[in-house]
């Protein structure tokens, strides 16, 4: 079985915190090491730009979260690790996807539209304040994805639109120039990121200011930890393992059995003091080590530089040849090169696949997607009226396959509504394709 190819975005606009490290560096690093996946990193430097437009903040996160991986033991002959600007094909295929991404679809983007609902609630015009940059943040995304052909994208709930539009626009491409170019991504959804506290209880973030840096000397570490809220609660009194944020940070990195020990010394009343000396001693034994390799990293940039460079280069031997059939695919090409000897069939529109809509025995009616070859693709659930089943319909080729998911033992979904089921021999991207044929022609 080939191996699949597993791909995470890091966005350079800020400096590592403990819960970025327990809910997101920690497994990712954990999961690289994993056989029978190719992992891919890269540090989302253009994406920081919607956000951050100081320079000085960017370059310094950069490094500071280059470090950070690298520290925290993510090993770049084993990974693709690269920055997101060293890859002059990132750009230039999101200009590709931006010729065929309808622009109805980026406006339900999620991020779009709460910036216009928030003009629109404040008496604003609708666009003030939003850049084409946040506008075609989707399209960017897209691109990190379809270049290297991911299968697999690591995000939570709220990133699951960008990965169905990643859908979309790459089957909406793979039709209109007729060859799969693209591999068509699924969002792998993480139901249990480790949600750190910060300093006052509330989940750690830098929205909140209550961070603890993930590096910092160990006196300062200790002193933040010293200075997390409690309760008032004595000596020798109970306390409360399930509302306790120190409890929490504790066991997240304690072993089970530290963790154990702590649990009974809660219920025996731990002074707060001493719970915290502890806190410090666990997170400290792991983080220590770390933050040696952390610091001599960021003594020394151009040893990073040098790593990004080279994993760069690693990127683009991928990178480079899927553009050069790109281009090619729309047209950009040696004006010295034969022209196709069928270039006025091949400027002929493709046939389409076509719904076919029919009643059964028990007087519910139904609809089965067929494609252009005849190979039937989708059959429907029943609908109690012609009129339900044409609106579904309608939806499928409106929304295209953006949002159609596939699961197991239970058929085809379109958000939470059931669709119907997939056909005999035909799979889940045969049918995102056929339905980004209707959403290129507009049908």
């Amino acid at each position: 079985m080939a191996n699949q190819r597993v791909l995470t975005g890091i966005t350079t606009s800020g400096t590592p915190h403990l819960g970025n490290y327990a809910g997101a560096i920690r497994p990712a690093v954990a999961a690289s090491r994993q056989a029978g996946v190719e992992s891919f990193y890269f540090l989302a430097d253009y994406h920081a730009l919607i956000k951050v437009q100081d320079p000085v903040r960017v370059q310094q996160s950069t490094l500071e979260i280059a470090a950070s991986w690298l520290a925290c033991g993510l090993d770049p002959d084993k990974v693709w690790f690269y920055r997101q600007s060293d890859i002059p094909e990132i750009p230039e295929l999101t200009w590709l996807l931006t010729c065929v991404a309808g622009k109805g679809l980026l406006n339900r983007a999620h991020a779009y539209k709460a910036a216009v609902d928030k003009n629109t609630a404040e008496g604003n015009d609708a666009d003030a304040g939003i850049t084409a940059g946040l506008f075609m943040y989707p399209v960017l995304m897209a691109a990190d994805i379809l270049l290297f052909g991911a299968h697999k994208v690591p995000v939570g709930r709220d990133q699951v639109q960008h990965i169905e539009m990643a859908r979309d626009f790459g089957a909406r491409f793979n039709h209109l120039y007729g060859q799969a170019y693209f591999t068509l991504p699924e969002a792998a959804i993480e139901e249990s990121v480790a949600t750190l506290p910060g300093l006052d209880g509330r989940k750690m973030s830098k929205s909140y200011d209550n961070t603890i840096a993930l590096f910092a000397d160990a006196t300062t570490l200790k002193k933040q930890i010293m200075g997390l809220l409690t309760d008032s609660k004595a000596p020798g009194a109970p306390k409360d393992t399930e509302d306790s944020a120190l409890f929490q940070l504790y066991q997240a990195f304690a072993t089970p059995e530290q963790t154990a020990t702590m649990r009974k010394a809660f219920a025996e009343g731990i002074a707060w003091g001493d719970a915290k000396q502890q806190l410090f001693a666990v997170i400290d034994a792991e983080i220590a080590p770390m933050r040696e390799r952390y610091n001599a990293l960021m003594a020394n940039p151009a040893r990073i530089e040098a790593i990004l460079q080279a994993g760069a280069a690693k990127a683009r031997a991928i990178a480079t040849p899927l553009l050069q059939d790109l281009r090619h695919a729309v047209g950009l090409r040696d004006l010295g090169s034969a022209l196709p000897a069928q270039s006025n069939a091949s400027n002929q529109k493709p046939a389409l696949p076509v719904f076919k809509q029919y009643r059964e025995k028990d007087g519910y009616f139904h609809f089965k997607l067929v494609a252009a070859d005849g190979h039937e693709l989708l059959v429907s659930i029943g609908h109690a009226s012609p009129h339900e089943a044409g609106q579904m319909v309608a939806r499928l080729k409106q929304e295209g396959g953006a949002a159609l998911r596939h699961v197991a033992g239970a058929g085809l979904y379109l958000g939470e509504m059931q669709v119907g089921r997939l056909a005999a021999d035909a799979a889940l991207e045969q049918v995102i394709e056929a339905l980004a044929a209707f959403a290129e022609e507009g049908v």
